[in-house]
């Protein structure tokens, strides 16, 4: 079956004022291989996001648990508190430029990601950048799950006692499985409920959360009498030749918390009712957060260690320390409402979307939300965490260098080939301009290889602190392995745009 569609329909777009695109009246789009109502157009009607909704949407995304310890795994590395929330700072001002610029289809064609991969990499070649992206999603997912089933695990066996001393299964108590599967099936209720939901969910969540945050600040500075001697601790890197063999592959580290992000943006600005709303609510919500939050946890657990004597990362073990039962039972739902703040927007709906756009005719996002919460259990991903080194270096090193590659052929494709114009009909159409070669484009394959190539090839680890060879997979390219990321866009990028210099496109 295919599509049909009116004739001329790149040539006759329904434009509107702030400059969004929908399908013309009457479009048909029937080829079940690569439409399903999830993947179709946001209609102009519908794409009512303000920037309210996505400065609300970053606060709720950035203030979980994952990033309060960001800044306590560099400091873990030998930086002191300064060094580490600039490090946070920095990589995402510079993750913020890539966010935008992929997040410009949203708004104006209303296309989720693995649709807007379709331009670049063809209708079929898309489920390569897609699935990779999903299958990243998914382990992060199973990070997320597990660290919000240990917080709940942690806050009720405060308020009722005796849980960690519960008969084991599998290494772990059953009372934190309980736990576990139970926080699971409460995020993907939530989403199974659609983006509209999630979108209300963000609005409250992203507020209490910041007051969740600033409670835990006041009560531990009110026990410490002040923010203690952390502050005042030396790095052990000092800014000299120590510093920077650590703080790069660190940038690219903290870039990759989320590069996932800036491919899947179109996912929700695709809902935006236009760019100025996606641009300023991005801007505002997302490099400002992730610094509050970064120094939150600095000045909470500079407070922890005048307390207690030794410093607490970990905002639930932190919490736990309390007495008080209202005091739990606020930090038990603020853990909740950050980790599914995060979780569901950040690690279910793309990859909901992406499976979507393998087999439309059969996954709709919420049945790809479901097999995303399955798979992410599955893989057993939080063994991703266990050390700085690992989790730091190794997970986020090597997702960063894979994902600033595709990132950089969408952005090549879209802005310098394309200069932002797309068909919307040929986006789900075999035979139209993006089917290319049996519907992949290889110019944009062998840019992702030789990018990907570039960003990851050198991988290295230290002896027994990884899975890498000490000398690189690659060795020779083991000096670009710390810029991964960096590495990864800049080639595929300028490879994508060397490959189609010479291509006439009809767009």
């Amino acid at each position: 079956m295919t599509a049909t569609v009116p004739p001329a329909p790149s040539e006759n777009p329904i434009p509107d004022p702030a400059g969004r695109v929908e399908l013309p009246p009457g479009t048909v789009l029937t080829d079940a291989r690569f439409v399903n109502d999830d993947l179709l157009p946001v209609p102009l009607a519908r794409r009512r996001w303000t920037t309210y909704n996505f400065t609300a949407l970053w606060v709720g995304m950035a203030h979980n648990i994952p990033s309060w310890l960001l800044a306590s795994g560099l400091v873990a590395l030998g930086m002191d508190w300064k060094q580490a929330v600039l490090t946070i700072a920095l990589a995402n001002v510079i993750v913020l430029a890539p966010m935008l610029l992929t997040g410009h289809a949203g708004p104006k064609y209303g296309i989720p990601f693995p649709v807007l991969a379709r331009a670049s990499f063809g209708l079929r070649g898309a489920n390569l950048p897609a699935m990779i992206r999903a299958a990243v999603a998914c382990a992060w997912f199973g990070i997320q799950t597990w660290i919000g089933g240990q917080g709940i695990f942690i806050l009720l066996g405060k308020l009722f006692g005796g849980w960690a001393e519960a008969s084991e299964v599998g290494g772990q108590p059953w009372t934190l499985w309980v736990c576990f599967v139970l926080f699971w099936a409460l995020e993907l209720a939530i989403i199974y409920r659609g983006m509209e939901a999630l979108r209300r969910f963000e609005n409250w969540a992203a507020p209490f959360v910041i007051v969740g945050a600033l409670v835990l600040l006041a009560w531990i500075a009110n026990k410490a009498g002040g923010l203690g001697p952390l502050l005042d601790q030396p790095s052990r890197l000092g800014w000299g030749a120590d510093f920077w063999p650590v703080f790069f592959p660190s940038l690219m580290g903290m870039i990759a918390f989320w590069s996932t992000l800036s491919l899947n943006i179109p996912d929700f600005t695709r809902f935006g009712a236009g760019q100025r709303a996606q641009v300023w609510g991005q801007t505002l919500g997302l490099p400002t957060t992730m610094t509050l939050f970064a120094l939150l946890s600095v000045f909470v657990t500079s407070g922890s260690q005048a307390v207690y004597g030794a410093a607490i990362w970990d905002p639930v073990e932190l919490a736990a320390k309390t007495d008080n039962v209202f005091g739990l039972l606020f930090a038990l739902i603020t853990v909740l409402v950050a980790t599914i703040s995060v979780n569901i927007a950040a690690n279910v709906v793309s990859p909901a979307y992406d499976l979507a756009n393998l087999a439309p005719k059969f996954i709709t996002f919420r049945t790809g939300a479901l097999i995303t919460g399955v798979v992410g259990v599955v893989i057993m991903p939080w063994k991703l965490t266990e050390t700085p080194e690992l989790y730091i270096f190794t997970w986020l090193g090597l997702v960063g260098g894979l994902l600033g590659t595709v990132a950089g052929i969408l952005i090549a494709d879209y802005w310098i080939v394309r200069r932002t114009r797309l068909d919307l009909t040929d986006l789900y159409t075999p035979g139209g301009r993006y089917w290319y070669t049996s519907g992949w484009n290889v110019h944009a394959v062998v840019a992702f290889l030789i990018g990907g190539v570039l960003a990851v090839g050198g991988s290295h680890s230290a002896p027994g602190k990884g899975p890498f060879p000490e000398d690189g997979l690659i060795p020779f390219l083991k000096p670009l392995a710390d810029y991964g990321w960096a590495v990864g866009l800049a080639a595929s990028l300028a490879v994508y745009v060397a490959l189609t210099a010479g291509t006439r496109r009809r767009v």
